[in-house]
């Protein structure tokens, strides 16, 4: 039985429909269709879109035209839409491939968020169908991947998942009492551009790892439903200043201690070059919030490298910051609860 909040299909003779597809999954609700089915509507609603907003503008343009020749070309409304924009000031090499640590709620130990329907989102402060966002400093942060094997084109159409900690050091799916939640976890698919966007918080700095973020990039988004699938598998790193004035904050209480422990170039997922490819910019303050870019040169080409560590409880058990030991390195994570005691982690 259908939810109140949920859109009625079509009955057709191939079976149940929503705005012209088959549902991948017809015996459940159209909200519960599953993110590529998501995406597709999504796709199909802003094909549409354009193709209303082309039709308007021939009408406008017709009746503006007197019908005699002009010197004056006018360009069609398509070719500005499907314009690109060149990726300038691009890293040295290809965004390092790095571990997923393990709490990436990609199926790959576990948990998997990526088989939810609502994992496309772009605001990600939320748990999936939930209202109440984590407490944290603003960040809206972007990922511009480009193809090294197409001379570094945007890479459109690539499907990138997003997931931190909160302010607290936890993970959600894996730390202890946030099992259930979704929050700071999303997809984003990547525009003519080769970028997407996530509206979230600034992650807290836990034991044994400098402050950062975790994505994968998959082909498209019909293939995030397989870990495997990913081409890349890297990590962001918050610059020193932006921890240091966020850290200051009582809601990421203990941030500062951990933080004072570990540098760039000890930390051992961003210590090969002190975080050089993988330090995102930044701008703004604790008051208004931080906008934060990074550039992924990815290379399919070569073979990925990146990944995941077994599963294992939330960086600091129920505390969240670490005690006694920080966030377990990969291969060594416990069943649940607090991590071993730990010099430095791998997540």
């Amino acid at each position: 039985m259908s939810t109140s909040n949920s859109p009625e299909p079509i009955q057709t003779p191939e079976g149940p429909a929503f705005e012209g597809r088959l549902l991948d999954r017809p015996d459940e609700d159209v909200v519960d269709q599953g993110p590529a089915f998501d995406i597709r509507t999504l796709m199909t609603r802003r094909t549409l879109l354009g193709v209303g907003a082309a039709g308007v503008g021939a009408v406008a343009l017709a009746a503006c035209s007197d019908g005699s020749s002009s010197s004056v070309a006018t360009t069609p409304a398509s070719s500005s839409a499907s314009s690109t924009t060149a990726v300038t000031d691009l890293p040295d090499a290809e965004i390092p491939d790095e571990t997923a640590g393990p709490y990436p709620a990609d199926g790959s130990n576990g948990p998997d968020v990526l088989e939810e329907s609502g994992i496309v989102r772009s605001d990600i402060r939320s748990s999936i169908g939930a209202d109440a966002p984590v407490d944290g400093v603003p960040l809206e942060f972007s990922i511009t991947v480009t193809d090294m094997a197409n001379d570094d084109a945007p890479f459109e159409n690539v499907a990138v998942y997003a997931w931190h900690c909160n302010a607290e050091g936890l993970y959600s799916m894996y730390s202890e009492g946030v099992e259930d939640e979704t929050w700071l976890r999303g997809v984003q698919v990547a525009d003519a551009d080769g970028t997407v966007s996530f509206t979230s918080i600034v992650p807290a700095c836990y034991t044994g790892r400098w402050p950062h973020i975790h994505f994968e990039v998959y082909p498209s988004v019909e293939d995030i439903t397989d870990s495997e699938n990913a081409i890349a598998t890297s990590q962001i790193a918050i610059p020193e200043d932006v921890c240091n004035a966020v850290f200051a904050l009582d809601a990421y209480e203990g941030s500062s201690e951990n933080l004072s422990q570990v540098t760039l170039e000890s930390d051992n997922v961003f210590g090969d070059d002190a975080g050089a490819s993988q330090l995102a910019t930044m701008s703004g303050d604790v008051d208004s919030g931080y906008i934060a870019s990074l550039t992924a040169r990815v290379d399919t080409t070569t073979e990925p490298t990146g990944g995941n560590a077994p599963m294992g409880g939330g960086p600091g058990g129920e505390g969240g910051m670490g005690a006694p030991g920080g966030e377990p390195p990969a291969g060594d994570a416990p069943a649940g609860g607090a991590p071993a005691a730990t010099s430095g982690s791998a997540a």
